[in-house]
């Protein structure tokens, strides 16, 4: 700053520019402005889709309709819904999947709004997974109580910790990624557990796309017959298109099932039934689109080798494990990793992918009603000790015949 003169007048003498404010939002503001975005996002199609296959009946009003979007909306989020057939507890995992990849962007967001990008605290993605989870609790406890007692009902409290968990979760996600936590935490666990749950990971998505590729296969086998359905509801172009979409948002839950189809388990699609590789027992079944891909019976000659394409994932996550490891190495410019990381790397991948798949069964299936349908979907803990033993198994070959093919 100048030094005045004599004479000068100290009102003349410039001042120093004040700082301007950072621009950073108020935790508070941030989070329910990212919060209310996400939950709109997500609300809007299953309104869109419920309310347009209820104006083609030509029953309901628009409020009516809003209702039932909402009902929709918790039940993609896990929150049973009462009925007068009983508990409706199957949830459309697709929307589940949308709803947590936008609450993951509000993660995102709302760490920038703060000023918490670059800033590699887990105290920070705690914070706002904490503002977002709390605000989308809110917000489920007061669609819950908007359901009234007209149709489908849900308990309010039960909303609201359903969705605060379910929101804080998907929001921590992408508060790690974008503070930089999750770079930070990856680099101080041990080499051997980081490389394994990535192992895990690319495992447990293997075999998640084997089970979409065999659902998917089974649904165009039997296409006739899910259209045959589609069309018996009489509902017009728009009804059948609204039946379409809500057939696709469990396309997720179908691909669990053809997951546990292929590890040994198999699937129940009500009490006393099950669909195995050696057994089918179903029954008569409503005429839902989806169970049009159930089988005939069990499998047999060229039908059995689909029993080795979860061996088939878990050899090719060890293979990317062992070729991961090794150019990693390359590029630090040290030795190869020797058998013992590399092999317990290969372990390690096998539980980690075993819980990913025992979660994933644990929220695919749910009752359809109180009667013969109260119990679908696959038997989670069996889930998780087939993929836990095929992953290892295939991790370890994939690994060693990587390593035995990089040496040669």
């Amino acid at each position: 700053m100048p030094t005045p003169r004599p004479g000068d007048d100290p009102g003349d003498v410039p001042r120093p520019r004040e700082r301007r404010p950072s621009g950073r939002a108020p935790l508070p503001v941030a989070a329910a402005v990212a919060t209310l975005w996400a939950a709109v996002v997500s609300y809007l199609p299953v309104a869109l889709v419920l309310g347009g296959a209820r104006f083609a009946e030509d029953a309901g009003s628009f409020g009516a309709a809003a209702r039932l979007g909402l009902a929709g909306w918790l039940l993609g989020h896990g929150v049973p819904l009462q009925t007068d057939a009983g508990p409706f507890g199957l949830a459309p995992l697709a929307l589940a999947m949308f709803a947590a990849w936008r609450l993951a962007r509000a993660g995102v967001h709302v760490s920038r709004a703060i000023g918490a990008r670059h800033h590699p605290t887990l105290g920070r993605a705690f914070v706002v997974a904490a503002a977002v989870g709390t605000g989308y609790g809110v917000l489920g406890g007061l669609a819950a109580l908007a359901l009234g007692g007209d149709g489908p009902t849900a308990a309010p409290l039960r909303a609201l910790l359903t969705l605060a968990a379910f929101g804080a979760l998907a929001a921590l996600v992408g508060a790690l990624r974008t503070t930089g936590a999750l770079g930070s935490l990856a680099r101080r666990t041990p080499p051997v557990l980081r490389d394994g749950v990535r192992a895990g990971v690319v495992a447990a998505f293997l075999l998640f796309a084997a089970g979409a590729g065999v659902a998917g296969l089974a649904v165009a086998t039997g296409g006739g017959e899910a259209g045959d359905m589609i069309g018996a509801y009489r509902t017009g172009v728009v009804g059948q298109a609204g039946i379409t979409l809500v057939s696709l948002g469990y396309a997720p839950n179908a691909a669990i099932w053809a997951v546990s189809f292929l590890l040994g388990p198999g699937f129940a699609v009500g009490t006393d039934t099950v669909v195995r590789t050696t057994e089918v027992s179903i029954g008569a079944l409503p005429a839902v689109p989806l169970f049009a891909a159930l089988p005939e019976g069990p499998l047999g000659g060229v039908g059995g080798a689909v029993l080795a394409v979860p061996v088939l994932a878990g050899m090719g996550a060890g293979w990317l494990l062992a070729r991961r490891m090794v150019l990693s190495a390359a590029v630090r410019q040290a030795p190869p990793p020797g058998w013992a990381n590399l092999l317990g790397a290969a372990a390690v991948g096998g539980p980690v992918a075993g819980m990913l798949m025992g979660g994933a069964a644990f929220f695919s299936g749910g009752p359809l009603g109180s009667g013969r349908l109260a119990e679908i979907g696959p038997s989670y803990w069996q889930v998780a000790a087939g993929a836990t033993v095929v992953v290892l198994v295939g991790t370890l070959i994939g690994a060693v015949a990587s390593r035995v093919v990089t040496r040669a």
